[in-house]
C-alpha cells in the first residue's frame, strides 16, 4: 500500500517499527532512520521481515531531505524528539511527503506545550497538497479520538473532559522515566494549566491532586498538569466548558524529582563545568536508564482514558472510556513496556489511516478532526482494546 520512513529508534520508535512490520500489506517498504545507527540495527535484527536502516541527523533539514529523496516514502513518521518536529516538517514540505508525529514541537530552551508553531504550517501544507497529522500517540492521540468518538455517538454537546493517565507499573529502578528523560522531566516540572469557562488557569507544578479509583488498578493519587491535547480539543470540540489533564505519580518518584529540582539537576539552561557548558537535565538523562531498556522487568498495568460529561437528547450524562495495558504482555509481544506501546501503536494506526486514504486532506490536522470510527476499530484490532461505561 505504501512506503514509510520512520525517524527515531527509541522505545516508541521500536513499537512503531514492530507494529508496521506486522502489516506488510499496508507498509510495503520500511526505512528506519536515527542519529544512532546501532539502535536501528538492534531493532532490525528483532524483526521477521527485512527493513532498511539509515543514519540521519533530524536537526538537519538538508540531511532529512536527502534521505527522503533517496528512499521516496509516501509518509514520514516522526518519533524522534519534539525539538525536531519543525525541521522534519520543513523536509516534508520541500519533498512533498505527508507527515505524522506523536508530540508537539517544543523549543530546546523553554519547556512549553504549544501547537502554534506547527499550526502555522497550515497554508504551506495546503498549498503543497500534503497533510501533517499531529499528536498521534495516546495522550495526545487516542484521548483526542476518544473525545471525537464520544461526541459522534454519545453526546449532542460535551461540557467537561478529564483526561486521566495512570501508570501503576513497577520497573524495579529507584528512579527512571518511561520515555525520554529530558522530555518527561520538562513536562512534569512545568506549571499546570487547565481550561474553564473560556479561560486558561495556571497552577503551581503538581499542586492540585486528588484520588481516583482506576479500573483494574485501584485508587491512585493523580496530579493536574498541562498537556498539549487540551489545546487542540478546546479548539476543535465545540461547547467545552472545562478541560483538565491528570497523571499519577508514586511518592518515591516525586521525592526523587523534588531532590533533583532542589539541587538544580532539572535545569535546562547552560551551566559552566570545568570550562565546558553543559545542560544539567541533559547530563541527568545520560545517567538514567534508557526507557527502551525498562520493558524486560516491568510489571503492572497502565490505565489511560477520558471522563466526559455533557448532554444527549436534553439529558445530562457521564461517559468514561479508557484502555488498560499490561507491561509484561507488551514485552512478550514486541519487547516493549506499556508506555512505549500505548504511544507507538496509535502512531502505526494513524500511518495506516493516511496510507489507506481513510484519513486524508491537505493541511495540518489534529486527530480529532477526522472520523474516529475506523481508528477506534483498529485500536481493538491491534492491541489497545478500549472499554466504555456510562456512570
Amino acid at each position: 500500500m505504501g512506503r514509510i520512513m520512520i525517524i527515531g529508534a527509541g522505545g516508541v520508535g521500536g513499537v512503531v517499527i514492530h507494529k508496521c512490520a506486522q502489516l506488510p500489506e499496508v507498509f510495503t517498504e520500511i526505512l528506519v532512520a536515527s542519529r544512532t545507527l546501532e539502535k536501528c540495527k538492534a531493532i532490525q535484527e528483532q524483526l521477521p521481515r527485512p527493513i532498511q536502516i539509515a543514519q540521519v541527523d533530524a536537526d538537519n533539514t538538508k540531511e532529512v531531505v536527502g534521505l527522503i529523496r533517496q528512499f521516496h516514502p509516501d509518509l514520514v513518521v516522526n518519533v524522534a524528539l519534539p525539538y525536531q518536529d519543525l525541521t522534519i516538517m520543513d523536509a516534508c514540505l520541500e519533498t512533498g511527503v505527508d507527515y505524522l508525529d506523536t508530540a508537539n514541537y517544543e523549543p530546546r530552551d523553554e519547556a512549553k506545550f504549544c501547537y502554534k508553531w506547527q499550526w502555522d504550517y497550515q497554508e504551506r501544507f495546503q498549498e503543497r497538497g500534503i497533510m501533517a497529522l499531529l499528536g498521534c500517540g495516546f495522550d495526545p492521540g487516542v484521548t483526542n479520538v476518544f473525545c471525537a468518538y464520544a461526541l459522534k455517538h454519545h453526546f449532542d454537546e460535551i461540557h467537561t473532559v478529564d483526561i486521566m493517565d495512570c501508570n501503576a507499573g513497577d520497573h524495579g529502578h529507584p528512579f527512571a522515566t518511561n520515555f525520554n528523560p529530558e522530555i518527561n522531566i520538562r513536562e512534569v516540572t512545568q506549571k499546570g494549566k487547565y481550561y474553564e469557562n473560556g479561560e486558561w488557569i495556571e497552577t503551581d507544578p503538581l499542586s492540585v491532586h486528588k484520588t481516583f479509583d482506576f479500573p483494574e488498578i485501584g485508587p491512585r493519587e493523580m496530579y493536574l498538569m498541562y498537556h498539549e491535547e487540551m489545546e487542540s480539543l478546546v479548539k476543535h470540540i465545540p461547547g467545552i466548558r472545562r478541560m483538565r489533564f491528570w497523571m499519577t505519580f508514586g511518592q518515591e518518584y516525586l521525592t526523587h524529582l523534588r531532590v533533583l529540582q532542589n539541587v538544580g539537576m532539572t535545569r535546562i539552561d547552560p551551566v559552566r563545568f570545568q570550562g565546558v557548558d553543559i545542560i544539567p537535565l541533559q547530563f541527568l538523562k545520560a545517567l538514567l536508564p534508557e526507557p527502551s531498556s525498562l520493558g524486560e522487568n516491568y510489571r503492572g498495568k497502565t490505565n489511560i482514558g477520558c471522563m466526559i460529561t455533557g448532554v444527549k437528547g436534553g439529558r445530562e450524562r457521564t461517559y468514561y472510556v479508557y484502555n488498560v495495558c499490561d507491561h509484561a504482555a507488551c514485552y512478550r509481544e514486541i519487547k516493549a513496556q506499556a508506555i512505549s506501546y500505548t504511544t507507538g501503536v496509535p502512531a502505526m494506526i494513524g500511518a495506516k489511516m493516511i496510507l489507506s486514504g481513510t484519513w486524508k486532506g491537505a493541511g495540518v490536522f489534529n486527530v480529532e478532526q477526522f472520523d474516529p470510527d475506523p481508528f477506534m476499530e483498529d485500536l481493538n484490532r491491534y492491541g489497545l482494546q478500549w472499554i466504555e461505561k456510562f456512570l
